[in-house]
């Protein structure tokens, strides 16, 4: 447990000692145990971080995830690199009866429970939509990429991702608007999303008529598509986030319009273990970031809601699914790949505290339910479907 003197931030080589010396460790110690290596990667953080043995500090923790947070823009920009984008419409426009229900289900679960252990209303309201989203990271990392790219499946699981990440930017509107005493943001709302075709319009032109030229002018140079296509990204991101969107969309429009040039395939393929870098940190922050001393206030409730989301999300997922035309085939592995709550719930957690909307017991109780899902759903998932890290070989798919 920290003391009361502040330490001193940590160097930056030493950060990258501690997070991947360690992450190799546990990663070793979690398939010969036969457990996802994404939960090591948690673990590791809580057992290093700031409440932890403190190798990594209270101003380290902040430092990591806002760099392991380019691992988030980078995996949505790769996700758009081999979508298509005639595809996603066409999904988008099949999956929204499922994720509008799904959402009000889960929040109002949320909702219920955060009332019945005696938080505000206000902060139950937060509570139940922080239920809502599921997770894009784990949500696409554990898809195998044929899936991910090729099949029905992943194109549908995508779609639902997307429209939940609109949802939360919503809420993040929402919530900078009663922080400024503005009430309902009713204007930014509708600015952001007159923004999106704009801001699609606009990376369509520029990469159709300006950067697809560069690249091909000099594509026999693989540095130059490489940071040419970096920059692509983060400067896209940055744009979004300039227009109250997020990075993460940004990054995604980034790919969408290089989705159908020949040079998509190769930049994928460069991309993944910068992106695989950053995710790691991303993971391990997670961890770092747990208050530990808050734990026995929250812990009832938390295990309570993340049972809930866990035994429920899946099933409801899957009726939803069917309901919507889908066939039973993979209905039950869809709703478990996106029955976990989302890195966004942490997002909306830590937000909502820093701006006095709700408290900080509140905050910590859907960061601990959100990891708990975590945890359980990517070791649920890739002992029992085909994944990338899967540790049966007769289910590890790429």
């Amino acid at each position: 447990m920290p003391t009361e003197t502040t330490a001193l931030p940590s160097s930056v080589f030493f950060l990258m000692f501690v997070i991947f010396s360690g992450a190799a460790i546990t990663a070793t110690l979690a398939l010969y145990a036969r457990q996802a290596m994404l939960i090591g990667y948690i673990v590791l953080g809580i057992a290093l971080g700031p409440w932890g043995l403190q190798l990594v500090t209270e101003q380290d923790a902040p430092r990591i995830k806002d760099i392991a947070h380019i691992g988030i823009v980078f995996l949505l920009f790769l996700l758009g690199l081999n979508l298509k984008p005639e595809s996603l419409l066409k999904t988008l426009g099949k999956t929204t009866f499922v994720t509008i229900a799904s959402s009000l289900i889960f929040g109002l679960i949320g909702a219920t429970v955060s009332f019945a252990f005696g938080y505000d209303t206000k902060e139950s309201i937060v509570i139940g939509v922080s239920m809502i989203f599921s997770s894009t990271i784990l949500g696409l990392k554990l898809l195998p990429t044929t899936v991910l790219h090729h099949k029905r499946t992943g194109g549908i699981i995508i779609s639902i991702l997307l429209f939940q990440d609109l949802i939360a930017i919503l809420m993040l509107l929402i919530l900078k608007g009663l922080n400024q005493g503005g009430g309902f943001p009713l204007m930014d709302i509708a600015l952001s999303m007159l923004s999106l075709p704009l801001l699609g319009a606009f990376a369509w032109a520029f990469g159709r008529y300006v950067l697809l030229n560069m690249i091909m002018q000099f594509s026999k140079i693989q540095e130059y598509i490489f940071l040419t296509a970096i920059g692509w990204c983060l400067g896209m991101a940055e744009l979004a986030e300039h227009f109250k969107l997020s990075h993460e969309i940004g990054a995604f429009l980034a790919g969408i319009v290089l989705a159908t040039s020949p040079i998509a395939l190769f930049i994928a393929e460069s991309l993944k273990p910068l992106r695989d870098f950053f995710l790691v940190m991303f993971f391990f922050s997670l961890g770092a970031g747990l208050n530990l001393k808050v734990l026995p206030d929250v812990m009832i409730p938390a295990i309570i809601l993340a049972a809930l989301m866990l035994v429920i999300k899946a099933p409801t997922f899957s009726f939803l699914f069917r309901q919507s035309g889908e066939e039973n085939k993979h209905t039950l592995e869809m709703g478990w790949r996106l029955g976990q709550i989302s890195e966004f719930s942490l997002l909306i957690a830590v937000l909502a505290q820093d701006m006095k909307v709700i408290s900080p017991n509140a905050s910590y109780l859907i960061q601990v339910a959100t990891l708990m899902t975590f945890m359980f759903s990517s070791y649920f998932i890739v002992m029992n479907y085909p994944s990338p890290i899967a540790v049966s070989d007769k289910l590890r798919r790429d």
